[in-house]
């Protein structure tokens, strides 16, 4: 090799030595900047939020509305059966805890209620809880004959 050419390689060699080494100082300047600001920083709490990114996990599935009335807060009232058309048949039932009253057919919905039928002494309701479904009977209170 020639002379010439031994000082291009060593300029070469000797461009990324001073390069590491100038960053080195500045990455120096910086880990000193990083610990007087990590001594004075507090506590921090970690907090969530769900931007469009589908629905909250923490918030209930179940809306106050869809939950009542409760079958046991239901009291049947009476019964207007139709034997000919069972479908044109109709309850009234009574909730006790606010005194409202519901005027029912076979098929309407109150609530997570669904009124599944109407005897001539009982009411039969499909309950929807969660994805499942049961059937509940709400009968008329028995009159005793005098004598």
């Amino acid at each position: 090799m020639r002379a010439n050419d031994l000082v291009i390689v060593a300029l070469l060699a000797a461009t990324p030595l001073a390069a590491q080494a100038g960053g080195a100082a500045g990455a120096a300047k910086d880990t000193t900047h990083g610990d007087t600001t990590a001594a004075s920083t507090g506590l921090v709490r970690e907090v969530f939020s769900y931007e469009g990114g589908g629905r909250d996990p923490f918030l209930s599935l179940l809306k106050s509305g869809d939950v009542r009335p409760l079958i046991a807060d239901l009291k049947l009232v009476t019964i207007l059966y139709d034997g000919t058309y069972p479908a044109r048949s109709v309850a009234v039932l009574r909730d006790i805890t606010n005194a409202k009253r519901y005027r029912v057919k076979p098929g309407e919905v109150i609530g997570r209620l669904r009124i599944t039928t109407i005897r001539p002494r009982e009411v039969v309701f499909t309950v929807q809880e969660f994805g499942f479904e049961r059937q509940e009977t709400l009968s008329l209170a028995r009159q005793e004959a005098t004598p």
